[in-house]
């Protein structure tokens, strides 16, 4: 199952989304992100001056996983460095729910997640 057929995920696009940062620590895979929000999120506000959509820190969990194959360390990916200083690492390209866990891509590596349970959380 792609992730724009899960109900988490209405009115979110990840593939506007940046990340941020990731880790993963004791079977938690973490990735901060400035979520794209869309107007059908009950998280959406008005964009901010100059901002495409809106856009709000969010985190995307997969925890209890039992395996995590595929992640780049954040030294051997290309970052990007916005006119406001900050800096991020490319949008989540494909997430998948596969038989048995997770499987996603972007700048951040093609990884495959055994067992564990998905969560998202925007910053309110």
């Amino acid at each position: 199952m792609d992730w724009r057929q899960m109900e988490v995920f209405k009115g979110i696009d990840l593939n506007d989304s940046f990340v941020l940062d990731w880790n993963y620590v004791n079977n938690r895979l973490c990735f901060e992100l400035e979520a794209s929000i869309w107007p059908e999120s009950k998280y959406y506000v008005e964009p901010k001056l100059n901002e495409y959509t809106c856009y709000r820190k969010a985190i995307l969990q997969f925890v209890n996983t039992v395996s995590v194959t595929g992640l780049k360390p954040k030294s051997a990916v290309m970052s990007s460095t916005d006119p406001d200083g900050s800096i991020d690492y490319g949008n989540i390209d494909t997430l998948q729910v596969v038989y048995g866990g997770f499987e996603l891509t972007g700048d951040f590596g093609n990884i495959k997640i055994s067992g564990g349970e998905l969560r998202f959380e925007i910053h309110t």
